[in-house]
């Protein structure tokens, strides 16, 4: 590994490991900005695309991380984010900042930043909110936790991939406890739009009767006309998969009992989730948990 001390440049190069629909998303966010930008992926195949917009796609972790300042990972849990530091680490160097952009709950967290360390590398905690859309606009939020030294060096990124930073603390995981706080208010709120839309069904009232009743008033909101229309239209293309939304709902209730506290809507919302990803809706968008709800097929005869 070399030294920590070189000077930090003022538009770092960044690799991107993990280029899903966040990954690529926040990879295009990067390049738009100026970047010097190296992606990989598990599935080579899934990065190549990242090509013809500037990113050099590197066969192998070790080489996206070679001489990059900061190294983001966007992946879908914590074995996968273990899994890839490994992979990558006979490129990276003392010293580097790793953001860590994967939503994986505090006690993976705490796990990961004592991975960090061993590498000798800065763990910033760095969960992001927004889905395809904002990681494709460079719009997303994003939760940040670590030491305030590694600023400077990820500042360029930060502007980059989001319209807002939120420096949580200076201790990892203080981003992640507040990311999962988040995730529980659209969950929730996922469902509440889902099962608005099962009842209008099961009752025979017009859905879009619902929602023009909605339309404009105090309690009206961009995402329930959004998340209704792609249901409606049955175009379910994932800005957030509802295995992801699974993953990250499991994530909440296992923070939730180890403060003591009690989340009602939050384990309905996993059990819904559970029974949309059974029936085969896990790749759809999270708003399928709507198919955990609908009234049974009447028989036609």
């Amino acid at each position: 590994m070399t030294s920590a001390a070189d000077a930090v440049p003022q538009r770092p190069a960044v690799a991107v490991l993990g280029t899903g629909i966040m990954g690529s998303g926040m990879a295009r966010s990067l390049l738009r900005a100026g970047l010097d930008v190296r992606v990989w992926n598990r599935t080579h195949a899934r990065a190549v695309p990242l090509a013809a917009d500037g990113a050099t796609v590197a066969d192998t972790a070790a080489e996206a991380v070679r001489g990059a300042a900061v190294v983001l990972t966007v992946l879908n849990d914590s074995t996968a984010v273990a899994a890839a530091l490994t992979a990558a680490s006979d490129g990276l160097h003392r010293g580097q900042v790793l953001l860590q952009c994967s939503t994986v709950g505090p006690a993976a967290t705490a796990d990961l930043a004592q991975r960090a360390a061993d590498l000798g590398l800065v763990y910033l905690d760095a969960p992001v909110s927004g889905t395809r859309q904002p990681a494709e606009q460079g719009t997303l939020t994003v939760f940040v936790s670590g030491p305030s030294a590694a600023r400077a060096v990820t500042g360029p990124v930060l502007d980059a991939i989001g319209q807002r930073t939120v420096w949580a603390g200076e201790e990892p995981g203080a981003a992640s406890r507040l990311k999962l706080v988040v995730n529980t208010w659209v969950i929730n709120m996922v469902g509440g739009v889902a099962e608005c839309l099962n009842l209008a069904e099961g009752l025979g009232v017009d859905p879009r009767t619902f929602l023009d009743v909605m339309k404009g008033g105090p309690l009206d909101s961009a995402y329930l006309q959004g998340k209704s229309a792609a249901v409606l239209s049955g175009d379910l293309t994932p800005s957030f998969a509802l295995s992801t939304a699974l993953k990250d709902t499991l994530l909440i209730l296992e923070a939730a009992e180890h403060s003591g506290v009690r989340l009602d809507l939050t384990e309905a919302s996993a059990a819904r989730f559970a029974r949309a990803e059974e029936a085969g809706h896990g790749g759809e968008d999270m708003i399928a948990t709507y198919y955990a709800g609908r009234p049974p097929e009447k028989d036609g005869g």
